[in-house]
Parts: C-alpha cells; sequence; structure tokens
C-alpha cells in the first residue's frame, strides 16, 4: 500500500458583530453563510439590526487507507471570540467523534485517529460548539459540517462468482468467445474450461487483477446424418401370420441428440412395397417391418424393399454437408405351413322355390386346399346351424340338397353353416355361412281376413251398403297382391244380397231387396268365392253371416234377437212381474229345506268304539321299479291264469288261523266280465279279506294288440344299431320319427 500526503484543508470562520448569536447553517455543502435581517419599517418605528453568523463551513476532504506515522490532520474549528487565553473549549458531535475523529478542545485542531475505508464508509457528519469554560455558556451555535473520503485504488478487480458456466451451439464461428477451431464438434469433444483473468488498468496502483474459470458446454446441432450399421436385413415369415403382426425391427444410429437425432422410416422402393409396411417407433426411433397383406408362400417366397432413413428436423445451415438420410436393403422369406381349406366365397346367397321336392339339390359350395399338396376336402353341415335336418350336403363335391319339404310362409330365410375339412388332417378346417332364401309359390288360398259381424235392419231398403270386407293371403307374390270377388257358382244370382268388387281387394256387401223380417228369417249365410292372380291360382270360399236386426231411424242397430220380439208381443208386464215373483219364492223353500235337513240328526247304528266300519284303513303300497316284486304283481293283470296266494291282513292280527285260500284257475278262455264276477265272489267269502267298505279293483288287459306291449320291461336287448327304416311304412303319424332315426349318414355328423 502506497502512502499519499494530502495538503491540510483550512478552515475559515469569519465573526461578525452582532446583537443576537444566529445559528449556523445546518447543510454542510452550502457555500455561502446564511443571513438573517432585521429591519425597521414606517408603520411600526422600529430598527432592523443585520445579524452574521460567527463562523462558516466548507465540506472536509480527507483520502482513505492513511497509513503515516502520525495522525492525519483533518482541519482546524475557529471562532473570532478565541482570544488565546484558554477561556473557550471546542467540542465534536457526530459520526466517529471521539473514536475516528478528535479534536483539540483548546485549539480546534481536528485529527483522523485512524485509517480510513472508503468502501466501507464514505461520508461522515459532524458537529461542533464552542463553550465558554467558566460558565458553560454557549459563545458560538452547534454547527454541522461534513467529511467526504476520497478514494484510491487500492482493490484489485473481483469476480462475482468463482465458477461460470455457459453454453455454445457446436459449429460456432468466431464471437464474442474466441475459439481455436472455428468447427468445433461436440461429438469430438463437449466441454470445455476456461480460466479467464480482469485486471485493472487506471490509477497509480494499476495492474491489480482477478481471476474466474468458465466452463463451457457445446450444445447440439443437427450436422449429423442417419446411418445404418449393416446395409442388409433378413426376416422370416409364416404365410399364415395374420395382418398387422411385426416381423422385425430396424435402427440407424445419429450422433445427434434430443429431437435432431428423431427419424422417420419409409421404404422407398421394391417388389413388397404393397405386401409389407414399416412404421417409426418414436421412443427407440426404431423402424418397424410389419404385414400390410396376405403372404401366399405357394405365389411368392422372397420379397425385397429398400427402406430410408431420414431425420425429421434437418438444420438449413448444414444442409451443403450432404443428404441427412441413409438406406437399408431388407429381404423377407415366406415359409410354408399347412392352411386350411379356403373357400371359393366369403359367403353363399341359395335361392329355392318352397314347392322343391325333397331330396332336391339346391346348390353347391366349393373349397380347395391352398398348399401345395393340394390334399382331398370334404363338406358336411352344422347340425348346430341346422337343429331340424331340413338340409344336408354331400361330402365330396359339396352339392346342397333338402331333406323335407320347405315352407316360406313358416320360415322364409334358413342361415346355415358348411364346414370343409381336409381328409388328411381334420385340425385343419374352414366355416362358410350359407344363406338359404325361399321363394315364394302361390301354394296357400286367400281368406277373409276376420270374422265380421254384419247385420242388416229390417227396414233396410235396396242397395244399401251393410258391410265391406277384406282378405289376406299368406303367399308374397313378387307384383303385390291382386285379389277377386263373386258369388259362388251354385248361387250365381242371390236374391237377399249383391257382392261388389271394389277393385282394391275388398269387396261390398249391398242390399238387394226392401225389408226384411226377423220372424221369417233371422240370419242370412251368403258364401263369397275369392281368388288371386298369382299362379296358380288359388280361390277359397268365405261365408259371411247376416243377422236380421230392428234398427232405429237413422240405421243403428236396437235388437237382433227374435224370441225377445216375441215374448214382448205376447206377455204384458204384469205377467213378468208375477213369473218373477214365483221364482222367487222357490228359490225361498229350497233354503228352508236345506236348513231343516242339516239340523236332523242321525242316531249310529252302533255306539261301540270298537265298530270296525269307523276304522279306516289306507293301504298305500307303492312300488320300488322293476325289482320291486312284494308289494304289487303286474302279472295277475295281464294273465287272468295267474295265481297269488291270499295274504293276511296286516293291519289286525286274526283270532283264528284259517287256512290259506288258493283260487279255482282259470283253464279255459273266459269272458272279463265272468273273470271279474268270479274274483269279486271269492272275496266275499274270504274272512280273511280287507273290511266291507275297502275298495277292491281289478283289470284285464287283451292279448290282440298287433302291436304288443309298448313297457321297455320286456323289450329284447341288442348291442348293435338297428334299422328303423320300416317307420316309413307306418304312416303319416310315424313320420317324426322315421326322420329322426331314418336319416343320411352325413347327417349324423
Amino acid at each position: 500500500m502506497r502512502t499519499y500526503h494530502c495538503l491540510p484543508l483550512f478552515i475559515w470562520t469569519y465573526m461578525f458583530h452582532t446583537i443576537d448569536a444566529i445559528p449556523f447553517q445546518e447543510k454542510a455543502n452550502s457555500d455561502l453563510p446564511s443571513e438573517r435581517i432585521v429591519g425597521l419599517t414606517q408603520d411600526d418605528g422600529k430598527t432592523l439590526h443585520r445579524t452574521k453568523r460567527g463562523w462558516m463551513w466548507n465540506q472536509f476532504f480527507l483520502l482513505e487507507e492513511y497509513t503515516g506515522t502520525d495522525t492525519q490532520y483533518v482541519g482546524k474549528l475557529h471562532t473570532d471570540q478565541d482570544k488565546g487565553d484558554g477561556n473557550l473549549k471546542y467540542i465534536l458531535t457526530g459520526d466517529g467523534a471521539g473514536s475516528l475523529f478528535v479534536i483539540d478542545e483548546n485549539t480546534g485542531d481536528i485529527h483522523a485517529a485512524k485509517k480510513l475505508d472508503r468502501e466501507e464508509k464514505s461520508l461522515y457528519v459532524l458537529r461542533a460548539k464552542a463553550i465558554d469554560r467558566k460558565t458553560g455558556r454557549q459563545v458560538e451555535p452547534e454547527s454541522e459540517f461534513i467529511i467526504k473520503i476520497h478514494d484510491i485504488n487500492d482493490n484489485e478487480p473481483k469476480f462475482t462468482k468463482d465458477l461460470y458456466t455457459a453454453s455454445v451451439p457446436e459449429m460456432s464461428g468466431v464471437g464474442i468467445i474466441k475459439t481455436a477451431l472455428p468447427d468445433m464438434s461436440r461429438e469430438n469433444r463437449e466441454q470445455y474450461q476456461v480460466v479467464i483473468q480482469a485486471k485493472d488498468m487506471g490509477g497509480q496502483m494499476g495492474g491489480l487483477s482477478g481471476t474466474t474459470t468458465v466452463n463451457i458446454t457445446l450444445t447440439d446441432v443437427n450436422n449429423n446424418p442417419p446411418r445404418f450399421p449393416q446395409s442388409t436385413y433378413q426376416f422370416y415369415s409364416p404365410e399364415s401370420v395374420p395382418l398387422g403382426t411385426h416381423l422385425g425391427r430396424i435402427k440407424a444410429n445419429d450422433p445427434d441428440v434430443g429431437e435432431n437425432a428423431e427419424m422417420e422410416y419409409s421404404i422407398a422402393e421394391g417388389d413388397g412395397a404393397d405386401m409389407f409396411d414399416v412404421i417409426t417407433d418414436k421412443d427407440t426411433q426404431e423402424g418397424i417391418i410389419t404385414v400390410k397383406q396376405n403372404l401366399d408362400y405357394e405365389n411368392k417366397m422372397l420379397y425385397t424393399l429398400k427402406v430410408d432413413a431420414s431425420n425429421t428436423h434437418p438444420d438449413p445451415r448444414f444442409l451443403y454437408l450432404g443428404p441427412f438420410k441413409d438406406t437399408a436393403v431388407v429381404k423377407i422369406s415366406v415359409e410354408d405351413t399347412d392352411e386350411p381349406p379356403v373357400f371359393s366365397k366369403i359367403f353363399y346367397l341359395i335361392e329355392v322355390d318352397e314347392d322343391v321336392k325333397e331330396g332336391s339339390i339346391i346348390g353347391q359350395v366349393t373349397a380347395y386346399d391352398p398348399d401345395a399338396m393340394n390334399n382331398l376336402i370334404k363338406y358336411s353341415v352344422d347340425r348346430h346351424s341346422d337343429m331340424d335336418r331340413i338340409f344336408s350336403i354331400h361330402s365330396e363335391n359339396g352339392s346342397i340338397f333338402t331333406l323335407k319339404p320347405l315352407d316360406r310362409e313358416s320360415t322364409p330365410w334358413h342361415n346355415i353353416t358348411i364346414t370343409a375339412t381336409e381328409i388328411n388332417n381334420s385340425k385343419q378346417s374352414s366355416r362358410i355361412p350359407v344363406f338359404i332364401r325361399i321363394l315364394d309359390i302361390n301354394d296357400h288360398a286367400p281368406e277373409l281376413a276376420m270374422y265380421y259381424e254384419t247385420f242388416v235392419c229390417e227396414n233396410a231398403k235396396p242397395g244399401q251398403l251393410i258391410q265391406t270386407v277384406s282378405v289376406m293371403d299368406k303367399d308374397d307374390p313378387p307384383r303385390g297382391h291382386k285379389f277377386f270377388f263373386e258369388p259362388v257358382p251354385e248361387f250365381p244370382l242371390n236374391p237377399n244380397f249383391t257382392i261388389v268388387d271394389n277393385k282394391d281387394n275388398t269387396a261390398g256387401i249391398m242390399t238387394r231387396k226392401d225389408g226384411y223380417s226377423r220372424n221369417k228369417m233371422s240370419t242370412y249365410l251368403l258364401p263369397i268365392l275369392i281368388f288371386d292372380n298369382d299362379y296358380p291360382i288359388q280361390s277359397s270360399t268365405g261365408t259371411l253371416t247376416i243377422r236380421v236386426c230392428a234398427c232405429d231411424n237413422q240405421g243403428n242397430m236396437q235388437s237382433c234377437n227374435a224370441e225377445a220380439l216375441v215374448l214382448s208381443a205376447g206377455l204384458s208386464t204384469g205377467a213378468l212381474i208375477a213369473i218373477l215373483l214365483c221364482v222367487v219364492i222357490l228359490l225361498v223353500l229350497v233354503v228352508l229345506f236345506a236348513a231343516l235337513k242339516r239340523q236332523r240328526k242321525k242316531e249310529p247304528l252302533i255306539i261301540s268304539k270298537d265298530d270296525v266300519r269307523d276304522n279306516i284303513v289306507t293301504y298305500n303300497d307303492e312300488g320300488g321299479g322293476e325289482e320291486d316284486t312284494q308289494a304289487f304283481d303286474i302279472g295277475t293283470l295281464r294273465n287272468p291264469e295267474a295265481r297269488e296266494d291270499s295274504k293276511f291282513r296286516r293291519d289286525v292280527m286274526p283270532e283264528t288261523i284259517f287256512q290259506i285260500r288258493r283260487t279255482v284257475p282259470l283253464w279255459e278262455n273266459i269272458d272279463v266280465q265272468d273273470f271279474i264276477h268270479r274274483r269279486l265272489k271269492e272275496n266275499d267269502s274270504d274272512p280273511s279279506a280287507p273290511p266291507y267298505d275297502s275298495l277292491a279293483t281289478y283289470a284285464y288287459e287283451g292279448n290282440d294288440s298287433i302291436a304288443d306291449s309298448l313297457s321297455s320291461l320286456e323289450s329284447p336287448t341288442v348291442d348293435c344299431n338297428q334299422d328303423y327304416g320300416y317307420l316309413s311304412d307306418w304312416g303319416p303319424r310315424f313320420k317324426k320319427l322315421a326322420d329322426m332315426y331314418g336319416g343320411d349318414d352325413s347327417d349324423r355328423d
């Protein structure tokens, strides 16, 4: 540290003789003394006095970092009232008074007691005053002054941080930081460390310096194209893979990072451009080869593709470095697999008339083995889709034929499933839906749409419309329905009513005579001939029942019962009341008779509790199946000559052991009625039989039935399958059984 001597700063103090003491100006940076003027005006007649302060201050200046052996002189305080006799005392207060700054109280000299540093404090505010030692009175008012510290170049430059970090794009040119290699590459070196020195060039103490360290990181730019590590890729794929299957992955390398390394894969050319596709995995930046269309080993076994990998965010500044993409060759070999049969269509639609005969061929399906071996194929009907066994198929050529009659009105569509299976490998099979549409044949006659309750008024006039009828037909002709109405040929001319065809598939019933009588004819039957216009023409006769009714003047029906007309004409109101009263009296007599009968008590025949007639014994012998032979023997009912030992009653203990009664054998073929009478006589004469109020039931089954017994108890058992073809000869009632057990062999698949 160098030492500089500064010239002492003098403070001049001016004192003026005044009557009143004027304080110094409070601001220390003022160069002119402050004045207070007291004048005499003409109004008050007083005299004005002009007063000046006793001393004046200028700013004090002091150099920092004083290193001399004695104290640094600052300045001197003095007042013109100081006579030099030592009666005045100078006092200093304020910032650093007594510690940093000291004053000689006799002379007023101010010195700096310590070394000052401007960087710590550059400004000090102090106050000075002068007092009389004897009286303690201030001879000068307190005044404020300022001491400023002048700066010297005593500090070296310092950086705010010991370590700085910065980033610079690679391949940058000359800029704020000069580089030795203008084309620095991040791929060669990513980080650099630079030491920077700051040197002070001004002042007497120039040459001071400070240092810091800067770590510089090179940021990435897209200046590198992608590159495949190998020029050819080989993949293998079975021909049966589903669409969208991932066959493999390819990857190009890019030394850049972030979005500068993002790339996209695409097929440039090749014979498999239509069969395969490539998608980009954004996470791994790989290209995935996928199957775009179905492969066929027999058609083509090897495909070749050219795949490009290109950057998605090229930097225009580095396009001169070349194309930012690379190309690789992808070869895909197709492997042969055992494939199921393939039908010639994805579905089949067959249309057949509903009157087709049983066994007629209605259509055909075809399938083939796509493999090179070309195995033979057999066809079958999935019986889950044809539970009623209406259709079948020839297993060799795929011809579909009918097994039963068809009816469009009951089932207009049949949806069956046909299965094609390789004969050498039953696991390889395919299924195809076959939609069979039943075409309509005009096989149903039109009928009246509903039952019509038609009436005609007794006072009807000729030509009145009493009913409009419509018809329905289960058939569905392609040109729509057209019906015609006519009288039946047996009665071409009806004297009572006329049938009028409205030409819109309806007909009107018109009256033909003037007035109708319920007494003569209460109901008319009008037959109507209805036929259609389809081929073959179908017709039917519908009969319309027309009642004759009494109507009011507006034609509203009131009564259609002829008996009510007779009753109302022959009986008066009084007679009807008398008849009703007689009926009520008869009902009362019946009720009284029933009440008296309930109150009548009947004496019992036997009072004893031991009367066997009051003991009701219930027999509930239930058979235990085919092996239960103790409770019931059905042989007696089947054969009148069967013999059975009599058994004792099981409900009471007999008093006397009777000899076992044996029934007389029936050796001849007697009548059933005679047989029952004999059994009844034997039961009545048997003392060991149940009580007389028990019911014994006898039944007999004849032996002349040609169908024999339908029970399976005595049916012969055979191990082999039986031929049920004879069921077809038994007539239409056994047709259902014949269809169930006499079907074709292909139906049992």
